[in-house]
């Protein structure tokens, strides 16, 4: 079995990923700003880090014994928001997650996997990666983004094996909605009708 790192598994996407993954019976490194929700999954072969995520790849390397085969770039943070009038805040903090955040995990993978000449990447991007909507101008700059980095990466990683993807996911019910701090406009998106 393969040793498997994924950000962002406290909930939703993640959290799903994490068990798919163990059910196949894949090692995994889990990371995510809340921990306890992660170490709840009671998941075996699992390594659990709220750290550095170079730190953190090279710890679970050691005690699995294995290099990282793949690595889900999933971690993200959704605050909608009207372009004029949003906090600067809200921008700093999505393009750090959303963005820096698969930065930080390609650094610490593509070396090896480059090395090896085996590996594979993949990024949870979304729907609004593909299309723009009201309210969610920095939402979707951050998903646009992903998805540039990582056909950036597909082509300089590439010639060394190592896979590159994007999954895009439409409108999903987990905790993404709750990071927006605009009620009247959370319960006038597109995803205020749905949940």
């Amino acid at each position: 079995m393969s040793l498997i790192v994924i950000t962002g598994c406290s909930s939703g996407i993640g959290a799903a990923t994490a068990r798919a993954f163990s059910a196949q019976g894949h090692s995994l490194l889990l990371l995510a700003r809340r921990v306890a929700p992660m170490e709840a999954l009671q998941l075996p072969r699992c390594l659990v880090r709220g750290c550095d995520v170079a730190e953190a790849v090279a710890a679970a390397e050691a005690e699995f014994g294995l290099p990282v085969a793949c690595a889900v770039a999933n971690a993200g943070l959704m605050q909608l928001g009207n372009l004029i009038t949003q906090d600067e805040r809200e921008w700093d903090a999505m393009f750090s997650v959303n963005c820096k955040g698969v930065r930080n995990l390609l650094q610490a993978v593509l070396p090896g996997m480059r090395e090896r000449r085996r590996g594979t990447v993949i990024a949870i991007s979304s729907i609004a990666g593909h299309k723009s909507f009201p309210n969610h101008a920095a939402y979707c700059g951050t998903k646009f983004a992903v998805g540039a980095i990582m056909e950036t990466v597909r082509k300089e990683s590439a010639p060394f094996g190592v896979r590159a993807c994007v999954i895009s996911p439409g409108v999903v019910s987990t905790e993404l909605l709750g990071h927006s701090t605009d009620p009247d406009i959370i319960a006038g998106s597109v995803l205020g009708t749905v949940f």
